[in-house]
């Protein structure tokens, strides 16, 4: 009955938490992973086991799919040094700087180094909630950094534990070998899984069918890196950003609409669950704390967290002067930021999910049979860390925007519009040919050129809000919103009366709901 028990409990947390968030103007996560620490402590939930594989094969795949499908290619293309940079040079720092800091609390090399992998990489989904509020080119960045740093971490991460372990060696040509490895190998995996995707869904007709089908393509992305020994992480992501690029292309429109639905929905549910299970896993990390005292291990938390975050703080500056200085170019200049949205962008270091995956990875015991060292350690920071991250930068992250005082970011909005009405008038200059290759009625085709046409004028106005123009289209809207509702309110009194069936209901229902969700002018997808 724990299973039962534990769906209903995160339901309700995810309900709670989010409205409380809305009303308390305290970042959801914050609230939800203080509900998973207070479950930690009820009897019937301390035994709850998080493992890391769970963590890595369900969560991760799902979510950093979905990360990879919504970002902006084009702004990864812009500005793809700067986020090559932090993904991979300021994690390998990263690692180095808190391994150095865990060996100073008498850490041996090995596990410490453990430790700064662990702890090196942002975390997309904690990233991807978190700052949704943060203009678009800082929250691309931001996106594209933790989808991509994810594989170097989990290469320093295997490469240390191999040594501790008795596995491996540390040589530059292997070590070498291992990052090629794993970027160009799961690169590779995930273009073979999109190119294979995009096949089987152009040869899919049926909707729930295409569905299945991309519900299987990060799974598929995933498992195919992993078993050549590349990065799953990265192989997802390519796979992602390709089908964002091709799935336009492929499918129908209802398959499109349910996908986006589910995916909305699947990983709302699977973002907040893995933020109550992180808080679920603190009292354990606390009551397993055996090699070092509580004390230190609470000074080696803060010193790893300010490490962290200094070292971020310290990059985003260091790393865009010394680029200023190399690169001259005008188009260089184009791209720069100023310094107070590098201090946003140096905030929004979260950690999450894939951090405690990897300590909660780590080996029990050694090749020799000997105990792994300072495994509960490795734990108990790394789950110190992401409290620290997500509960300081969580809180913080607002205040340091509203410092900032960063200019609205309009141009999604404008190309918004650009698109719209660009559509618009090639529809309508097609509307003859496409006419006649019908034979389509002339007071049909008059009718539609009119409704183009009133459209086109709403889309051209110079005042968006009260020229004649937008309030007849919204006054339009306005009259066929309430129709709506009287013939949803007919539908159901026919239900109840009994004439008609449940099946006609629903069926009417859905060609309702569609019409007023375009008409009201609500996304579907957030």
């Amino acid at each position: 009955m724990l299973g039962l028990e534990l769906v209903v409990v995160l339901s309700v947390a995810l309900l709670v938490c989010h409205t409380l968030g809305d009303r308390l103007r305290v970042a959801p996560p914050v609230l939800l992973l203080a509900f998973g620490v207070g479950l930690g402590f009820i009897p019937a939930f301390a035994s709850v086991d998080l493992p890391p594989e769970t963590m890595l094969l369900l969560f991760l795949p799902a979510l950093l799919y979905w990360e990879s499908l919504t970002t902006s290619l084009r702004e990864i293309r812009r500005d793809l040094r700067g986020i090559i940079l932090m993904s991979t040079v300021l994690v390998i720092l990263t690692a180095a700087a808190v391994a150095a800091i865990a060996h100073a609390f008498g850490i041996p090399w090995g596990p410490a180094w453990v430790l700064g992998a662990a702890v090196a990489p942002t975390d997309a989904t904690a990233v991807g909630v978190l700052a949704r509020s943060l203009p678009r080119r800082n929250v691309t960045l931001l996106r594209a950094e933790s989808l991509i740093n994810d594989g170097t971490a989990l290469v320093v991460y295997g490469l240390a534990v191999g040594i501790t372990v008795g596995e491996e060696k540390f040589d530059l040509p292997h070590v070498s070998w291992l990052f090629v490895l794993s970027y160009v190998g799961g690169a590779l995996a995930g273009a073979l899984t999109a190119w294979v995707g995009t096949l089987v869904r152009r040869r899919i007709d049926a909707p729930i069918p295409g569905n299945v089908a991309m519900i299987a393509i990060p799974f598929a992305a995933y498992l195919l890196a992993e078993t050549v020994e590349a990065s799953g992480v990265l192989a997802v992501v390519v796979c992602g950003l390709i089908i964002s690029q091709v799935g336009p292309r492929a499918g129908r429109a209802d398959t499109r609409l349910q996908t986006n639905a589910f995916w909305s929905l699947a990983t709302f549910m699977l973002n907040g669950a893995l933020f109550v299970l992180v808080g679920l896993e603190l009292p354990p990390a606390v009551e397993g704390l055996a090699s070092v005292g509580l004390a230190d291990a609470l000074i080696a938390v803060v010193a790893v967290y300010a490490a962290v975050i200094a070292l971020r703080f310290v990059f985003q500056f260091t790393a865009a002067y010394a680029i200023r200085l190399i690169d001259r170019r005008p188009k260089q200049r184009e791209l720069r930021v100023g310094n107070r949205a590098r201090a946003v962008s140096a905030v929004a270091g979260f950690r999450g999910a894939v951090s405690l995956a990897a300590a909660l990875g780590v080996p029990v015991v050694l090749t020799s049979g000997e105990a792994f060292p300072d495994r509960d350690f490795i734990i108990f920071v790394t789950a110190g860390v992401i409290v620290l991250t997500l509960v300081i930068n969580g809180l913080a992250l607002p205040r340091v925007l509203r410092w900032a005082n960063l200019p609205p970011d309009t141009a999604l909005d404008e190309e918004h519009a650009l698109a719209e009405a660009t559509a618009a008038e090639e529809a309508m200059a097609a509307l003859p040919d496409v006419a006649a290759e019908l034979d389509t009625d002339p007071r049909v085709i008059e009718q539609t050129r009119r409704e183009y046409q009133q459209h086109l004028e709403a889309l051209h106005a110079d005042d968006p809000e009260g020229s004649d123009p937008v309030r007849r289209r919204d006054d339009y809207n306005a009259l066929r919103l309430a129709l709506i509702a009287r013939k949803r309110a007919t539908v159901l009194r026919l239900r109840d009366e009994r004439t008609i069936d449940d099946t006609v209901l629903r069926q009417i229902q859905t060609q309702l709901d569609i019409e007023e969700a375009r008409l009201s002018r609500r996304d579907i997808v957030d």
